[in-house]
Parts: structure tokens; sequence; C-alpha cells
């Protein structure tokens, strides 16, 4: 059992004194008597509401369709990647760029490997790298927001791309725009604001990250740890999200959450079904969604919506995978990844509705 599992122990206080948390308990004791009493078929309601919700997303999208198994390749692809020295490459790369802003070069790797990839993976890949690399604390929280600018799948960006050419719209600007100048001005805007403390790298102050495992191995450990990643973190994350969310139905406020977020998500230049999809379900589900429906859309909100499906949503990525995944691979904790997670998704956020509402006239 973990310490966050174990029993509370509050010796020092008198056990005839309440404590907020038996205030609740008992709270909750009476009203569940309350509801079996007076309502028995409330509860079950309420589970059913859960298990429909949490079932479509779980089974029909993680399960049995594409994405879960493309999970698993991702990271089978991700570290064959890094055994044939794609790591080693990027850091050549990027270490003249990110010396001149004295950022440790590291910090460039989660994003490519999360377009090249999967975000998961990437957080699976990505950590070691960074602490190998002896990148401060900030540097891996800006790595991080960094990492959220990019597509969490290949998949994604390939299907955004259809999507664009459904449109007629020319996705070279806003390519170039939405997801490769991000990867190098969003760690500069972080290290001069929120995260300061970052440090100049020289090339031979750093370690080489290509690991020596032949490649069958490399094969069918990374088989395994994508296998895990889906079943032990992906799912468990997605169907808290969608267990929240059936809760908020059972009450009856979601409909008004749900009209909230499209009134929003308009009003960003964002096309508002595939914009809920993107932040609840799957940016992949969700910019195949505006290749199929394409000549229901209205044209303007298309360049906000493949901005925000390529990014690390949906929010059970952001608030569940990321924070596992990380605190696991990397020097952070929990707590320290999710804020640097929401502050990239604030900052992606923000990206699309000035792409949506700027760019949009010039290229549909």
């Amino acid at each position: 059992m973990s310490k966050d599992q174990l029993p509370r122990n509050d010796s020092t206080t008198p056990r005839s004194k309440w404590l907020p948390y038996e205030i609740l308990g008992l709270i909750l004791v009476i009203g569940s008597l309350i509801v079996l009493l007076f309502s028995p078929n409330s509860l079950s309601n309420l589970l059913n509401i859960i298990i429909d919700e949490v079932t479509p997303i779980v089974v029909g999208i993680f399960l049995t369709s594409d994405v879960g198994i493309a999970i698993i390749i991702s990271v089978i692809f991700g570290r064959l990647l890094e055994r044939l020295g794609f790591t080693d490459g990027l850091i050549r790369i990027f270490v003249p760029i990110m010396k001149w802003f004295r950022i440790n070069p590291s910090v460039i790797i989660p994003s490519v490997y999360n377009i090249l990839g999967d975000i998961n993976a990437a957080g699976k890949i990505s950590g070691p790298i960074l602490v190998k690399a002896n990148a401060t604390k900030a540097e891996q929280k800006i790595a991080i927001a960094t990492m959220i600018q990019s597509p969490q799948s290949f998949a994604t960006f390939v299907l955004g791309l259809i999507a664009l050419s459904a449109f007629n719209i020319n996705a070279f600007p806003l390519i170039i725009l939405a997801i490769f100048i991000p990867i190098i001005i969003i760690p500069l805007l972080l290290s001069r604001t929120i995260y300061r403390d970052t440090k100049k790298v020289e090339l031979t102050e750093l370690p080489r990250f290509t690991p020596k495992t032949n490649i069958l191995q490399t094969i069918f450990s990374s088989a395994k740890e994508g296998t895990e990643l889906l079943l032990l973190i992906i799912i468990p994350a997605v169907t808290a999200v969608f267990f929240f969310i059936g809760v908020l139905k059972f009450i009856g406020v979601w409909s008004a959450i749900e009209t909230g977020l499209s009134s929003l998500l308009t009003f960003m230049s964002i096309e508002p079904s595939t914009g809920i999809v993107s932040i609840l379900a799957a940016p992949t589900l969700a910019v195949a969604q505006l290749a199929e429906v394409a000549s229901n859309i209205d044209p303007r909100l298309i360049v906000g919506s493949f901005v925000l499906a390529n990014s690390g949503l949906p929010l059970s990525v952001i608030f569940g995978q990321v924070p596992v995944t990380w605190a696991e691979s990397s020097n952070l904790n929990e707590k320290e990844v999710l804020y640097a997670a929401v502050i990239g998704m604030v900052i992606r956020l923000i990206t699309a509705f000035l792409l949506g509402y700027f760019l949009t006239p010039l290229l549909v």
C-alpha cells in the first residue's frame, strides 16, 4: 500500500473531536440512506449513466479501434528511433539554438517524439533523457509545456492535413506557425517569464542518449511497455474523466456546461462539436470528423480546430496521463507536472484563438 493510500493517523487529535472528513463521511452515510429509502433506483441510474458515458470511449476508441493499437505502435516506433540515434541527432541540431537561449537543448526532445509517436510515449522516453541531460526542474517543466503545443500523435497530424485539404486550405503556413515555431518560441518565452532556472549547455557536457540494447529486445520490450501504458495509465485516466462527466449528467448540469463550452469555442473561431471531441475524447477522432463532414462546417472555424486538435489534448491526458507518466520518469512530482501541462494548454488555447482569428482570412 502506498503512502497516499495509508489510513489517516490523527494521533494528535482527540478521537472525540469531529474532523472535517468525518462530518463529510456522516453526511454521505445519511444521504445514501435517504436516497435508498425514497429513491432506491437513483444509485443504479447513476451507475448506468456513468457506464454509458465511459464504455463508448474506453471500449470503442481505446480497446477495439485503431487508437489503442496506435498507442502501442507509437511506443515501439519511439523506442526504435531512440535506439537508432534519433535523440542524439536532434541534440546536435538544437544545441546551437538552445545555447543561444541559455536553455538545455533536451527540452525540445519531448515535442519531437510527441509528433512522431504519442504523447504518452514521449513522456516515457523523454523524461529519463531530460534527467540524464541534467536538465533543471524548470527546464523539465518547460519541456512539458512545450510538448503540449505539439500534436499528440502522428495520426492526428496526418488526418488534420486531410481535413485542411478537404476545405482547400493551404497547410504550409499553418503547420509552420502552429507546430514548428512553438517548439522554439515557447521555451524562450517560458524561460524569460515563469521558469527562469535555465542554463546554457555545451554539446561536450551532454552524454550520449542512444541505448545499447539489441534491436529485437528493443522491439519486444517497447511493445510490452506500450501495452502497460495503454492498460495501466491511459484507460484509467480516460475512465476517471468520463466518470465525472457521467456524474455531472446525472446531476443535470452537464448540458449547460456543454452549451457554454460550445459557445466559447465558437467565439474562439473553433468548430464546437469537433472541438469538444478534441477536449474530451480524442483529437485524432476530431480531425477525422472534420474531413468527413466538410460540407456541413463553416470553413472559417477549421484553422482554430486544427490548431486545437494538434495539441496535448484531451483533458484525460493533461490531468491524468501526463502527470502520472512524467512523475515516474522525471524529477518532478505530479503536481509540478500538472501545473506545467495546464500552462502549456492555456498557451495552446491562446494560439488556437489567435491563429483562428487572424490567419483564417488569409487562408480561407
